[in-house]
Protein backbone atom coordinates (compact mmCIF):
# COMPACT_ATOMS: atom_id res chain seq x y z
CA UNK A 1 0.00 0.00 0.00
CA UNK A 2 1.48 3.32 -1.08
CA UNK A 3 1.13 6.63 0.74
CA UNK A 4 0.22 10.09 -0.55
CA UNK A 5 0.90 13.36 1.20
CA UNK A 6 -2.01 15.61 0.31
CA UNK A 7 -1.41 19.35 0.73
CA UNK A 8 -4.80 21.02 1.08
CA UNK A 9 -5.50 24.62 -0.03
CA UNK A 10 -2.05 26.04 0.67
CA UNK A 11 -1.75 27.80 -2.70
CA UNK A 12 -3.76 30.72 -1.42
CA UNK A 13 -3.97 34.50 -1.67
CA UNK A 14 -5.71 34.78 1.72
CA UNK A 15 -8.23 37.20 0.29
CA UNK A 16 -11.29 35.73 1.98
CA UNK A 17 -13.52 36.47 4.95
CA UNK A 18 -11.69 34.38 7.58
CA UNK A 19 -8.15 35.16 6.44
CA UNK A 20 -7.21 37.42 9.34
CA UNK A 21 -8.22 34.71 11.83
CA UNK A 22 -6.50 31.99 9.80
CA UNK A 23 -3.14 33.66 9.11
CA UNK A 24 -1.62 33.34 12.63
CA UNK A 25 -2.32 29.60 12.62
CA UNK A 26 -0.85 29.22 9.12
CA UNK A 27 2.36 30.89 10.33
CA UNK A 28 2.45 28.50 13.31
CA UNK A 29 1.75 25.38 11.19
CA UNK A 30 4.13 26.26 8.33
CA UNK A 31 7.22 24.63 9.93
CA UNK A 32 5.28 21.38 10.44
CA UNK A 33 4.00 21.50 6.86
CA UNK A 34 7.53 22.03 5.56
CA UNK A 35 8.82 19.14 7.68
CA UNK A 36 6.13 16.81 6.33
CA UNK A 37 6.74 17.95 2.75
CA UNK A 38 10.53 17.48 3.08
CA UNK A 39 10.04 14.01 4.50
CA UNK A 40 7.65 13.04 1.70
CA UNK A 41 9.94 14.35 -1.01
CA UNK A 42 12.91 12.53 0.52
CA UNK A 43 11.01 9.29 -0.10
CA UNK A 44 10.08 10.12 -3.71
CA UNK A 45 9.61 6.53 -4.80
CA UNK A 46 7.38 5.70 -1.83
CA UNK A 47 5.32 8.84 -1.17
CA UNK A 48 3.32 10.69 -3.82
CA UNK A 49 2.90 14.42 -3.14
CA UNK A 50 -0.47 15.72 -4.29
CA UNK A 51 -1.69 19.29 -3.96
CA UNK A 52 -5.46 19.64 -3.86
CA UNK A 53 -6.42 23.27 -4.04
CA UNK A 54 -9.50 25.41 -4.24
CA UNK A 55 -9.96 27.28 -7.50
CA UNK A 56 -11.59 30.20 -5.62
CA UNK A 57 -14.46 30.32 -8.08
CA UNK A 58 -12.18 30.93 -11.06
CA UNK A 59 -13.54 28.31 -13.41
CA UNK A 60 -11.02 29.01 -16.14
CA UNK A 61 -8.08 28.68 -13.80
CA UNK A 62 -5.50 25.91 -13.75
CA UNK A 63 -2.46 24.93 -11.70
CA UNK A 64 -0.08 27.55 -13.11
CA UNK A 65 -2.58 30.40 -12.82
CA UNK A 66 -3.58 29.50 -9.25
CA UNK A 67 0.08 29.31 -8.22
CA UNK A 68 1.06 32.53 -10.02
CA UNK A 69 -1.84 34.45 -8.45
CA UNK A 70 -0.91 33.24 -4.96
CA UNK A 71 2.79 33.99 -5.44
CA UNK A 72 1.91 37.50 -6.64
CA UNK A 73 -0.37 38.01 -3.62
CA UNK A 74 0.32 39.70 -0.30
CA UNK A 75 1.14 36.43 1.49
CA UNK A 76 3.53 34.84 -0.96
CA UNK A 77 5.85 34.16 1.98
CA UNK A 78 3.39 31.42 3.02
CA UNK A 79 3.11 30.00 -0.50
CA UNK A 80 6.68 30.00 -1.82
CA UNK A 81 8.11 27.54 0.75
CA UNK A 82 5.34 25.03 -0.04
CA UNK A 83 5.46 25.53 -3.80
CA UNK A 84 4.77 22.34 -5.79
CA UNK A 85 7.84 20.86 -7.44
CA UNK A 86 7.93 19.20 -10.86
CA UNK A 87 7.18 15.76 -9.38
CA UNK A 88 4.07 16.91 -7.49
CA UNK A 89 0.59 16.24 -8.77
CA UNK A 90 -2.13 18.92 -8.65
CA UNK A 91 -5.91 18.58 -8.40
CA UNK A 92 -8.31 21.53 -8.46
CA UNK A 93 -11.34 21.42 -6.17
CA UNK A 94 -14.33 23.69 -5.78
CA UNK A 95 -15.72 22.68 -2.38
CA UNK A 96 -14.46 21.69 1.05
CA UNK A 97 -13.62 18.02 0.48
CA UNK A 98 -10.64 17.04 -1.64
CA UNK A 99 -12.81 14.28 -3.09
CA UNK A 100 -15.99 16.18 -3.94
CA UNK A 101 -16.37 16.25 -7.74
CA UNK A 102 -12.59 15.83 -8.27
CA UNK A 103 -10.61 13.04 -9.96
CA UNK A 104 -8.63 12.41 -6.74
CA UNK A 105 -10.17 9.03 -5.91
CA UNK A 106 -9.35 7.78 -9.43
CA UNK A 107 -5.82 9.21 -9.20
CA UNK A 108 -5.17 7.50 -5.86
CA UNK A 109 -6.42 4.20 -7.28
CA UNK A 110 -4.21 4.53 -10.35
CA UNK A 111 -1.16 5.06 -8.12
CA UNK A 112 -2.02 2.23 -5.71
CA UNK A 113 -2.42 4.60 -2.79
CA UNK A 114 -4.23 3.31 0.28
CA UNK A 115 -2.91 5.71 2.88
CA UNK A 116 -3.23 9.49 3.00
CA UNK A 117 -1.36 12.02 5.10
CA UNK A 118 -3.28 15.30 5.16
CA UNK A 119 -1.71 18.68 5.83
CA UNK A 120 -2.77 22.24 5.06
CA UNK A 121 -5.86 24.23 5.90
CA UNK A 122 -8.49 24.55 7.40
CA UNK A 123 -8.48 21.88 10.13
CA UNK A 124 -12.14 22.29 11.11
CA UNK A 125 -13.33 22.56 7.52
CA UNK A 126 -11.50 21.15 4.48
CA UNK A 127 -9.17 18.86 6.44
CA UNK A 128 -12.03 17.41 8.51
CA UNK A 129 -14.33 16.83 5.52
CA UNK A 130 -11.48 15.37 3.48
CA UNK A 131 -10.53 13.00 6.30
CA UNK A 132 -14.14 11.81 6.50
CA UNK A 133 -14.34 11.28 2.74
CA UNK A 134 -11.02 9.39 2.78
CA UNK A 135 -12.29 7.20 5.63
CA UNK A 136 -15.53 6.47 3.75
CA UNK A 137 -13.38 5.34 0.81
CA UNK A 138 -11.50 2.90 3.10
CA UNK A 139 -8.26 4.88 2.96
CA UNK A 140 -6.04 5.10 6.01
CA UNK A 141 -5.79 8.69 7.24
CA UNK A 142 -2.98 10.40 9.12
CA UNK A 143 -3.11 14.04 10.20
CA UNK A 144 -0.04 15.68 11.72
CA UNK A 145 -1.60 18.16 14.15
CA UNK A 146 1.31 20.59 13.83
CA UNK A 147 0.95 20.70 10.03
CA UNK A 148 -2.66 21.86 9.81
CA UNK A 149 -3.94 25.41 10.30
CA UNK A 150 -7.24 26.51 11.78
CA UNK A 151 -9.55 29.48 12.06
CA UNK A 152 -11.02 28.54 15.45
CA UNK A 153 -8.71 26.66 17.84
CA UNK A 154 -11.55 25.06 19.80
CA UNK A 155 -13.21 23.73 16.64
CA UNK A 156 -9.86 22.50 15.32
CA UNK A 157 -9.24 20.57 18.53
CA UNK A 158 -12.72 19.05 18.27
CA UNK A 159 -12.17 18.22 14.59
CA UNK A 160 -8.89 16.43 15.36
CA UNK A 161 -10.61 14.44 18.12
CA UNK A 162 -13.43 13.53 15.72
CA UNK A 163 -10.95 12.40 13.07
CA UNK A 164 -9.17 10.22 15.59
CA UNK A 165 -12.23 8.78 17.32
CA UNK A 166 -14.83 8.56 14.54
CA UNK A 167 -12.59 7.93 11.54
CA UNK A 168 -9.72 6.02 13.10
CA UNK A 169 -7.29 8.65 11.88
CA UNK A 170 -3.77 8.64 13.22
CA UNK A 171 -3.47 12.15 14.66
CA UNK A 172 0.22 12.59 15.28
CA UNK A 173 3.06 15.11 14.82
CA UNK A 174 5.17 15.96 11.79
CA UNK A 175 8.19 14.36 13.45
CA UNK A 176 6.52 11.02 14.21
CA UNK A 177 8.38 7.97 12.89
CA UNK A 178 5.07 6.44 11.80
CA UNK A 179 4.09 9.40 9.62
CA UNK A 180 4.89 7.72 6.32
CA UNK A 181 4.61 4.11 7.35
Amino acid sequence: MRTALIVIDMINTYEHADAEQLLPSVHDALPGMLRVLERARAKESDVEVIYVNDNFGRWRSHHDEILRTALDGPHSDLVEPLRPDDASLFVVKARHSIFYETPLEYLLGQHGIGRTVLCGQVTEQCVLYSALDAHIRHLDVTVPRDAVAHIHADLADAALRMMERNMGADVTDSTAESLFG
